[in-house]
C-alpha cells in the first residue's frame, strides 16, 4: 500500500545557477531521483568565479541566470552532498529558501548561496550567467 503522506507532501523546488545546470559538470538532470524541469529564471544577486564552479551572493541590483527544478527529498540530500553543505556557519555554502518567479508563478526555491567570506577576492561574473562564462 503506497504511503499517502508522501503524495500529499508539497513540491520542493531548487534554483540552480552553476555546475548543476543542464549540460554542466554536475548536471542535475543526470542525478537520481530525477528532477522535473520547471523553467528558466533569474534571481537578484552577484555571481562569482571560484575556479571550476561559481558562487552567488543573493540580493542587490544585478541578476543571476539559472534553472528551476522540482525535486524530491532524496535529491535534495544529494544536492546537499554535492555542495558539501554542513551546519557550521563557516561552511562554503548556505542553503536558503527564496521566492523565484518562473513563467509568471512565484515558487519558494532552495538556492545554495556562497558564504561571503569565500568571495572576498573572487572575480565577479558581471553578466550573471555561468554557462555564457564557460
Amino acid at each position: 500500500m503506497p504511503d499517502e503522506s508522501t503524495s500529499e507532501r508539497p513540491p520542493r523546488w531548487v534554483f540552480v545557477y552553476g555546475t548543476l545546470r543542464k549540460g554542466c559538470s554536475n548536471d542535475i538532470t543526470r542525478l537520481q531521483p530525477p528532477p522535473q524541469f520547471v523553467g528558466q529564471s533569474r534571481v537578484a544577486g552577484v555571481l562569482y568565479h571560484l575556479g571550476n564552479y561559481p558562487g552567488v551572493t543573493l540580493g542587490g541590483p544585478e541578476w543571476v541566470e539559472g534553472e528551476v527544478y522540482a525535486i524530491e527529498p532524496a535529491l535534495e540530500a544529494v544536492l546537499d552532498d554535492i555542495e558539501d553543505l554542513g551546519t557550521n556557519p563557516t561552511d562554503e555554502y548556505i542553503k536558503r529558501e527564496i521566492v523565484v518567479e518562473v513563467q509568471g508563478q512565484a515558487l519558494p526555491c532552495l538556492v545554495y548561496e556562497i558564504n561571503s567570506q569565500y568571495v572576498l577576492s573572487a572575480p565577479r561574473i558581471h553578466h550573471g550567467d555561468w554557462i555564457k562564462f564557460l
